[in-house]
C-alpha cells in the first residue's frame, strides 16, 4: 500500500527482524449502543473462537527492511546501528497479526500487508489449536486477504453485518492479537466513518476509539449483534500505540472481495488510466461538476478512448463523478474488458465517450 503519513500507523504484523517488536446480513435492532445488562461477556464468548493470531515468516533483504522502518525511527542512532549490524544479510522475518473465520470449511480473513509477502504463514485459535494456511489471494488496493486452512472440523464462522447500518456513537467490540496478546478484547464506539486516510485510492474507513495495536491487524471489528462491520487497519498515532484513533474497512468493502478471491484467488478491476484531480464546487453549490483530468496515461483506455487532459469527467456510466476517489471506485467497481460511458465536459459541450476498460495495474510497494 502507499506510504501512510508520520502518524499514520498501518498495524503490520510485529516484524520481529531486530529481536523484539517493533512499537509502531442486516443488524439485529438491539445492537443500538446500549450496553446489556451483563456487559460485553455474552457476546465475547459466542465470537472469540472464531477470531485468530497470525503468525508469519518471509525472507528479506535487511537493507530492504531497514528502509521501511517507521519515519520516527529514520535518521536515529537505532537506524545506523541497524544498517552496520546488517549490511548485505539476508534475514528471516518471523510477524504476528490478526484474523477471523468467514466459513466453516476454514476460510479466514486478514490484511494483505500481514501476510501478502509471508513465505509461511500459521493460525493459531483461542483453545490453542494451530494450523498452517495458505493464502489464497490478496487485494492490495483494499489491503484484504483471504486464507485457507484444513481442519479436521467445521471451524465457527462469523457472518458480515452493514456497516452502513450502524450509526456513530454505536457500540463496537474488537477482537485480536495486539503485541502477540492474543484474544485481547477492547470496546468503544463508531467514532466516525467515510474517513480517507491516504492508505489507498478506495478509502472509506469507519473510525473507532476502541483501542487497537500493531498485532490487531486483521482482526474484526462487531456490532453488538456479533456481526463482523470492519476490518482493523490502520491507527493514527504520534507514538505508534492506540491514542484513540483507528480505522477499519467497513464490511461493505471486504464482503465482496472475499467472495472474488475465494471464487478466483484474484481481483480484477477495470481500468481507465487517468489521473484526475478535484475542481471547485461553483459558488452557490455544495456538489463538484465533476474531476478535472489533469493526465492520460500513454497508450492507457483513456488515450485509445480520446480522453484529453483538462476534460472533465462528470459521470461514469450511472453514477455521478463528484471527486478523484468517486471516479477511482466507479470504474473499479467494472470488469476489464466491459466498455464504460464517460460523461465529459469539454470545452464547455457535454458529451459521452465509450471507453472499453483495461485491467487495473497493481499497486507500487510502499
Amino acid at each position: 500500500m502507499p506510504r501512510a503519513s508520520p502518524h499514520l500507523v498501518l498495524l503490520l504484523p510485529l516484524a520481529l527482524l531486530f529481536g523484539g517488536p517493533v512499537a509502531c446480513a442486516p443488524p439485529a435492532a438491539a445492537q443500538r449502543s446500549i450496553v446489556p445488562a451483563t456487559g460485553f461477556a455474552d457476546l465475547v464468548e459466542r465470537v472469540v473462537p472464531s477470531v485468530v493470531n497470525i503468525a508469519t515468516r518471509q525472507t528479506v533483504d535487511a537493507n530492504q527492511a531497514i528502509a521501511e522502518l517507521p519515519p520516527e525511527l529514520r535518521g536515529t542512532p537505532f537506524e545506523r546501528q541497524l544498517r552496520e549490524r546488517f549490511r548485505g544479510r539476508r534475514e528471516q522475518v518471523t510477524g504476528q497479526g490478526s484474523g477471523f473465520v468467514v466459513d466453516g470449511e476454514g476460510y479466514i480473513v486478514t490484511n494483505t500487508h500481514v501476510v501478502g509477502s509471508a513465505t509461511a504463514v500459521r493460525v493459531t485459535f483461542s483453545d490453542g489449536t494451530s494450523l498452517p494456511a495458505r493464502i489464497v489471494g490478496f487485494d492490495d488496493a483494499t489491503d484484504i486477504a483471504l486464507l485457507k486452512v484444513s481442519a479436521a472440523r467445521p471451524l465457527p464462522a462469523l457472518r458480515f453485518g452493514r456497516a452502513n447500518a450502524s450509526r456513530v456513537g454505536d457500540w463496537i467490540l474488537a477482537v485480536g492479537n495486539p503485541y502477540g496478546l492474543g484474544g485481547t478484547v477492547t470496546a468503544g464506539i463508531l467514532s466516525a466513518r467515510g474517513r480517507d486516510i491516504g492508505a489507498g485510492p478506495f478509502d472509506d474507513f469507519l473510525q473507532t476509539d476502541a483501542p487497537i495495536n500493531p498485532g490487531n491487524s486483521g482482526g474484526p471489528l462487531f456490532n453488538l449483534a456479533g456481526e463482523v462491520i470492519g476490518v482493523n487497519t490502520a491507527i493514527y498515532s504520534p507514538v505508534g500505540a492506540s491514542v484513540g484513533i483507528g480505522f477499519a474497512t467497513p464490511a461493505e468493502i471486504v464482503a465482496p472481495v472475499v467472495q472474488e478471491l475465494r471464487s478466483s484467488g484474484r481481483i480484477a478491476r477495470g481500468w481507465l488510466g487517468v489521473t484526475a484531480e478535484a475542481v471547485a464546487a461553483p459558488p452557490g453549490s455544495e456538489t463538484s461538476p465533476g474531476v478535472r483530468i489533469a493526465q492520460v496515461s500513454p497508450g492507457s483506455p483513456a488515450a485509445r478512448a480520446g480522453l484529453r487532459q483538462n476534460d472533465i469527467v462528470t459521470s461514469v456510466n450511472d453514477t455521478q463523478i463528484d471527486s478523484p476517489r468517486a471516479l477511482a471506485r466507479a470504474v473499479a467497481q467494472l470488469s476489464p474488458g466491459t466498455t464504460a460511458k464517460v460523461g465529459v465536459l469539454r470545452q464547455g459541450r457535454r458529451q459521452e465517450v465509450s471507453v472499453p476498460l483495461g485491467t487495473r495495474p497493481p499497486m507500487p510497494p510502499g
